[in-house]
């Protein structure tokens, strides 16, 4: 069956797991918005489940684009030659504009095919028999998105399983300047774990600068920190440097991690009412705003500098800048003139 969005991790483990027991189902539906779990499940099977020697005649890379239905069904009933199984991964399968016809093949599988189909960002439509007879006879993932506070948690968990870790800090940084992309994070903290010795997998703040392309004091995290801190001076330093390097800065990332960030300082405030102002307790604090409980602190600083009208206001602001930064009512500003005004306006 089908498993929600929360689940997307823990299934796609349990489906590799199966896969590594030898375990496998005649037909695989991959599908949903999240491409890094789906090119997981693929990837090890294209790599895992066949010889290098058996893979050069039972082994087929399709497209969506490049074959229909019917063919696909062809290729899925022909014996494989000299191995007791045949591999058939397609890729893009989004793009196939009969795919509900392979319900005829998944009602009869030929057992000694394993047929994967990749679909992604989105899902196939539920109520039609393709969807209903892999659910029963095959196997389906369904893959979301991980929500951005979702992400940090994520990075420990991937980490884990590789015997690394990573600073609290250091980890925030990572999420602030990559996002949810969960396939670059992971292709990012895989090349730092290369770079250590084995005898220590840790992943410090200074890594991460070091080897992504972070600058040290000026990104999105120092930027969310110092106005946080109302700190005018170091704000306008990171504000000009973004708009003299505007390719490494660009605008959208700057304001989606600022209207991210007060986002977070609206809840804190609202918790805050819980315990008529006092500041609640950290563990619930952090659990509600999605953050390590190392960073509660920096969100208590903010909601002090930054009252919930302020911080209202505020989130208003982000919004009309980042209209203004897509060309709607914006007259002759760029980026980097749009951000100074923006930020004076946050901090006055």
């Amino acid at each position: 069956m089908a498993k929600t969005r929360l689940n997307s991790s823990a299934e796609t483990g349990r489906i590799l797991s199966d896969l590594k027991k030898k375990i496998y189902r005649p037909v695989y539906l991959l599908m949903g918005e999240e491409p890094y779990f789906i090119d997981m499940v693929s990837d090890y099977m294209a790599s895992h489940i066949l010889t290098e020697e058996e893979r050069s005649f039972n082994q087929l890379i399709l497209y969506g684009k490049d074959i229909s239905a019917v063919q696909l069904i062809e290729t899925a009933r022909r014996f494989p030659m000299m191995s007791a199984q045949q591999v058939i991964i397609v890729r893009e399968a989004q793009q196939m504009k009969d795919i509900d016809l392979l319900e005829v093949y998944a009602k009869a599988p030929m057992p000694s095919t394993i047929l994967a189909i990749c679909y992604k960002g989105k899902t196939v439509d539920k109520r039609k028999g393709f969807y209903k007879t892999v659910s029963k006879a095959g196997e389906v993932l369904e893959t979301a998105q991980l929500y951005d506070n979702e992400v940090a948690a994520w990075v420990t968990a991937h980490l884990k399983e590789k015997q690394g870790t990573i600073d609290a800090t250091a980890g925030a940084i990572l999420v602030e300047y990559l996002g949810n992309d969960l396939s670059k994070i992971a292709h990012e903290l895989d090349k730092l774990l290369t770079l250590l010795p084995e005898n220590n997998k840790h992943i410090t703040r200074e890594h991460i600068e070091r080897n992504i392309g972070i600058s040290r004091d000026y990104n999105v995290f120092e930027l969310n920190k110092a106005i946080s801190q109302r700190n005018a001076q170091k704000v306008f330093r990171i504000v000009q440097h973004f708009a003299k390097n505007p390719n490494d800065n660009p605008i959208v990332v700057t304001l989606g991690a600022l209207f991210t960030h007060f986002l977070k300082v609206l809840k804190f405030h609202l918790l805050k009412r819980n315990y008529q102002g006092a500041n609640p307790p950290p563990g619930e604090a952090a659990a509600l705003l999605g953050v390590n409980p190392y960073f509660v602190r920096d969100y208590e600083e903010a909601a002090r500098n930054y009252p919930s009208a302020k911080t209202a206001e505020v989130i208003s602001l982000l919004r009309e800048y980042d209209m203004r930064s897509k060309g709607r009512n914006n007259g002759a500003a760029d980026h980097g003139e749009l951000l100074r005004e923006l930020a004076a306006k946050i901090l006055y």
